[in-house]
């Protein structure tokens, strides 16, 4: 391995070690709640749209991804 190689090996690492990736599962209200919690915290970097379980079940499903500092 190269030192250039090497390098951006690291400085990847450490860009992906920068956020924290969740999947919430919930009634829409429950979800909108922490969404909202979670761009007012300045750590929202991003969210999916709502996705629903299907069949019977009226939860939905986002995927968001939070930043370790602000």
């Amino acid at each position: 391995m190269t030192t250039r190689e090497r390098a951006r090996a690291r400085q990847n690492t450490h860009q992906v070690a920068q956020y924290t990736e969740l999947w919430i599962v919930g009634h829409p209200a429950d979800v909108a709640a922490m969404v909202t919690a979670a761009s007012r915290s300045g750590l929202l970097a991003y969210v999916s749209p709502p996705s629903f379980m299907g069949g019977d079940d009226p939860r939905i499903r986002r995927y968001l991804r939070l930043r370790a500092h602000r």
